[in-house]
């Protein structure tokens, strides 16, 4: 499960003093994107992440998501795995074992600014909230078609090819809540979509690019001014009484880039773009290249 903690036979009336007793007793608290990081192109889990996770955490290390993805849209080989906490949709939300730490949708007028912003200059947008993906039919067939194209141009040779699977937790964007909306994401036919959107909606909100491959065009990621990765991450910290000294924070994309500032050490996979290696500490290898038990091994959070 995706909040299992550590000690996962203790009774539940005590879930919270042992997720206490596990701070005090840490040396490192680790956060990790998803997509890059953890998870290689929408599919496999490297066993040298699934173990570096799970060794980390025996050793009496902290080990949190810290995702763009919704919290309903994470893979279920990804929850398997077991963490202590999860930040999802950017920053937007935060848990701590069984704690709620981060609750921060996005106010109704500001998604519906966003949605005419969208239909206005007829780009194809959709919209999280922390349990779901909401998107129209024409976008999840283009997601579909577009992850799908992605995978098979990036999986192995002798890789069995699958047909499209769908985003997993996408719901229609008809049925989404505006009063729970916690990030939108976009996908533009102009190279220059998200620098366009970053100068008319910089005033009030946070626009970065994503990491969804488009052959020509551009994806990005909104969500409020002053919510991020590296917001949620201070307040995670805040609530556990654990210094920024001690975390470590590993991703390749950017929407990253506060959880580097935020982190005592920022750590760019080694599949990040070269512009993103240079604004964290260090880089680890690649997803395929055990990048997250290299970057646990050279912080002493597993033993080499």
């Amino acid at each position: 499960m995706l909040l299992e903690l550590v000690v996962s036979t203790a009774p539940c009336g005590i879930l919270g003093t042992t997720l206490l007793e596990n701070v005090m007793t840490s040396t490192r608290i680790a956060f990790l994107d998803v997509d890059g990081t953890i998870l290689d192109h929408g599919k496999a889990v490297a066993p040298s992440t699934v173990a570096a996770i799970r060794d980390a955490r025996a050793a009496g290390h902290l080990v949190y998501l810290c995702t763009g993805r919704a919290a309903g849209a994470i893979p279920p080989q990804v929850e398997a795995i077991g963490f202590d906490g999860a930040i999802t949709n950017g920053g937007a939300y935060a848990t701590s074992g069984a704690e709620t730490v981060v609750a921060a949708p996005m106010p109704p007028d500001a998604v519906q600014r966003l949605i005419a912003y969208f239909q206005d200059r007829e780009i194809l947008f959709f919209l999280q909230t922390n349990d779901a993906v909401h998107a129209s039919p024409q976008v999840q067939k283009k997601l579909d078609v577009m992850l799908h194209r992605w995978q098979s141009a990036h999986g192995e040779p002798d890789e069995p090819q699958t047909a499209p699977q769908g985003v997993p937790g996408t719901r229609d964007l008809a049925d989404v809540d505006l009063d729970r909306v916690a990030k939108a994401v976009f996908l533009g036919d102009a190279v220059d979509t998200v620098t366009r959107a970053q100068d008319e909606l910089g005033d009030r909100f946070h626009v970065v690019p994503g990491s969804m491959p488009l052959p020509a065009g551009s994806n990005g990621e909104i969500g409020m001014r002053g919510t991020t990765k590296g917001s949620a991450i201070e307040s995670v910290l805040d609530h556990l009484g654990v210094e920024r000294s001690v975390a470590i924070g590993i991703g390749d994309s950017w929407n990253d880039v506060e959880m580097f500032d935020v982190c005592g050490v920022g750590i760019a996979m080694g599949n990040a773009a070269p512009e993103l290696k240079e604004l964290a500490d260090e880089t680890t290898t690649s997803v395929r290249e055990d990048g997250v038990w290299n970057a646990f091994v050279r912080h002493g959070l597993v033993a080499g």
